[in-house]
């Protein structure tokens, strides 16, 4: 079955990102399949591809269980799932009876794509700004597409950790520790003076359901992910617009931003983005760097899959000039940092 393929792609990806349990969970599911009737016969005839480089379906259950043992609304999830290391018979007879107990959440949980804010990207987002602020030297407006909840959009509150010293703020809300490999990241700190992002549906720390979704879908057995999430929920919501990520862009890029650098990033969202989209917000950032001035310049930051490994890659052209530069290459979760910035 077409699922099944789908749960042992995944399980490869869970392994090589470093979550043994989430491996072996998308494993037994894999060897299992199905579990139930009903979930199983919807998820099986769903269109497109299944799997992690399309509508995700494992992930999504994944998620709808996880956020069950955090809700504690599964005991027999909660005895089977970290720190708790249990037989494979006990974690499936748990899945079962999750799948039996709690049909109709799992089952609306699963209509939403998977949803996350992977808090480890901002270690890259820290070294870029640092190096954006030792060449413009100027404030920077920042435009994050795909935003999700807009935690990435505080990177500037959390430190970095990396060769050997902490660049951040002083009491900073969470601390990043990469893996860091290349040069130390530049020593000016950015000064932020406006900061926006947009996502289709964009979620709201403060609501508990939405908090909820976003740390349903990390990791039971990686908590270093759980406890930087939980840290930045406490900070007050970023500004975040409910649109289509190019047609806020091209409002956002009209406006003119004297005396300030404007940074557009995203972190693996642009890949999703359909082609046809793709095209338009290429050639809306184009057009708006063929208008930027050494007075207003502008910055376009990606961390995407790009077809090599490991990890992914980070890009960055800035204009006036349409410089085109590679920044090195991160895992996914950010738990390494390949930082190998070219000279401009």
């Amino acid at each position: 079955m077409r699922l099944q393929a789908a749960f042992r792609d995944q399980a490869g990806h869970c392994a090589a990102l470093g979550s043994p349990f989430m491996a072996r969970l998308m494993g037994l599911m894999a060897e299992n399949w199905p579990l139930d009737r009903a979930l199983s016969a919807r998820m099986e005839a769903w269109p497109g591809d299944p799997g992690p480089s399309g509508v995700s379906l494992p992930l999504r259950l994944a998620g709808g269980l996880h956020a069950l043992h955090l809700m504690g609304a599964a005991p027999e999830l909660t005895a089977a799932y970290p720190p708790h290391d249990v037989p494979d018979a006990q974690l499936l007879a748990a899945l079962r009876g999750a799948l039996l107990t709690h049909a109709e959440f799992l089952d609306r949980w699963i209509d939403s794509a998977p949803q996350t804010n992977e808090l480890g990207r901002s270690a890259v987002l820290i070294a870029a700004a640092r190096w954006l602020a030792a060449r413009y030297d100027m404030p920077m407006v920042l435009s994050e597409l795909g935003a999700s909840a807009g935690l990435n959009l505080w990177f500037d509150q959390y430190a970095l950790r990396a060769g050997g010293r902490v660049y951040g703020p002083a009491d900073p809300v969470l601390t990043l520790e990469p893996d860091w490999q290349g040069p130390d990241p530049a020593a000016a700190t950015p000064v932020v003076a406006d900061r926006a992002g947009v996502d289709l549906n964009p979620l709201t720390p403060a609501d508990p359901d939405d908090a909820l979704r976003l740390l349903a879908y990390l990791w039971p057995d990686q908590e270093a992910r759980l406890a930087r999430t939980r840290a930045a929920l406490s900070l007050p919501p970023a500004p975040m617009a409910r649109a289509d990520a190019i047609d806020w862009l091209e409002t956002r890029l009209a406006a003119p931003r004297p005396g300030a650098l404007h940074l557009i990033y995203h972190t693996v969202a642009w890949q999703y983005f359909p082609a046809q989209a793709q095209d338009r917000g290429r050639a809306l950032i184009e057009a708006a760097g063929a208008r930027a001035t050494p007075d207003a310049p502008l910055a376009w930051l990606g961390m995407e899959a790009d077809g090599h490994s490991p990890g992914a890659g980070l890009t960055l052209r800035l204009w006036p000039g349409d410089l085109h530069l590679s920044l090195g290459r991160m895992c996914f979760h950010g738990r390494w940092v390949a930082w190998a910035p070219e000279a401009a």
